[in-house]
């Protein structure tokens, strides 16, 4: 069998932990230092996908849309809203760690088929909060996969974005009849209750970890009313 190589590691801000980046062959793997499994594996990318397409079909035939993409990961939701979106729309991807960054920019870059490449796609290094409490309906759709869901895993800044005030602040920053679309390692009714609160109109869907099998994901679909 093929032995795994590490290619780098990274450090979480706020004492988040260690991300370790790995290959073996032409699969990559990036795992969180005290944690048992994988975090992201290049083979496993379906429900990011599907993150994606759910949270930006409204938008398919929409010139100038506005897409935020948080969380770059392995680039698969990325790649996915590009091609979700015309060829006159944009992406903005915020990415908070900057070797995650270098690692698309790289080998891993192919898994996806380098959307980092693609000139509609625009990277904000740093913390996604910086761009949804602006205040300003900027995004026709926001695409969420920042952690492990509406309980912060990685990065305790993330259960800011899970909270009521940071839904609310969220519901400004899109544009009218926007969809916010939120990855989860599973359900959470909670959650759900919550953005029902802050004013979205609220549906969830179910998607595998691979096509058709694997881990069943949740996607959380939030649309803003007006």
């Amino acid at each position: 069998m093929i032995p795994w190589v590490q290619l780098g590691t990274a450090q979480i801000p706020n004492n988040g932990g260690e991300l370790k980046f790995s290959q073996r062959g032409d699969e990559f793997s990036i795992r969180l230092s005290g944690i048992r499994g994988e975090l992201m594996n290049s083979r496993v990318y379906n429900s990011e996908k599907e993150l994606s397409t759910m949270g930006c079909a409204h938008i398919t035939t929409k010139d100038n849309a506005h897409v935020l993409v948080g969380g770059l990961g392995m680039g698969y939701t990325l790649a996915s809203a590009l091609k979700s979106v015309n060829e006159n729309s944009k992406v903005t991807v915020a990415e908070l760690i900057p070797e995650v960054v270098e690692w698309n920019k790289g080998p891993l870059g192919n898994c996806a088929k380098n959307p980092l490449q693609d000139p509609r796609a625009i990277v904000h290094v740093g913390d996604v909060k910086e761009l949804l409490t602006t205040n300003k309906p900027t995004y026709d759709a926001i695409l969420l996969d920042v952690d492990n869901g509406p309980e912060g895993l990685t990065h305790s800044n993330n259960n800011w974005i899970y909270s009521l005030e940071g839904l609310q602040d969220i519901y400004k920053v899109l544009r009218p009849k926007g969809m916010l679309a939120i990855w989860s390692a599973g359900p959470d009714y909670l959650f759900t209750v919550r953005l029902k609160k802050a004013g979205y109109e609220v549906s969830t869907r179910i998607a595998r970890a691979r096509k058709g099998k694997g881990s069943k994901h949740t996607i959380f679909l939030a649309k803003k009313a007006t």
